[in-house]
């Protein structure tokens, strides 16, 4: 899934639309859960060599808050990185390339707006 489509996504399944909370930032968008207010998903795009990617140029990217337990898994997976400029033992970053399999990075948007909704009562000890 690219930028457009997850904003798509995001907006069908929940009804909630993106801020763009920082000028300095304008493609930056954060997405709140509509019960909490409390940030669930952020869409960036962040120059390749600060992810540790190789290549010039910039890459679309998605932070989603997760289960400490499933990262160290996602991260063996292709198009998941450590959590970029987020808690990483909560966060996760997944590339918007189409490297990431489309249903599991839906499954981990729900899943992500299921934890800041209250829903998974282990990430909110």
């Amino acid at each position: 899934m690219n930028r457009q489509g997850i904003i798509d996504y995001i907006y069908k399944e929940f009804g909630t639309e993106g801020e763009h909370l920082w000028t300095g930032f304008p493609d930056y968008i954060v997405f709140r859960n509509s019960k909490s207010k409390k940030w669930f998903a952020i869409i960036m795009d962040i120059e390749k060599s600060k992810l540790g990617l190789q290549g010039e140029g910039k890459v679309d990217i998605i932070d989603l808050k997760c289960e400490p337990i499933f990262i160290g898994s996602l991260l063996k997976s292709k198009g998941y990185l450590p959590a970029y400029h987020m808690n990483k033992q909560n966060w996760i970053t997944v590339l918007l390339d189409g490297s990431a399999n489309a249903q599991e990075l839906k499954d981990l948007i729900h899943f992500s707006y299921e934890i800041i909704d209250g829903k998974n009562k282990s990430m909110n000890k």
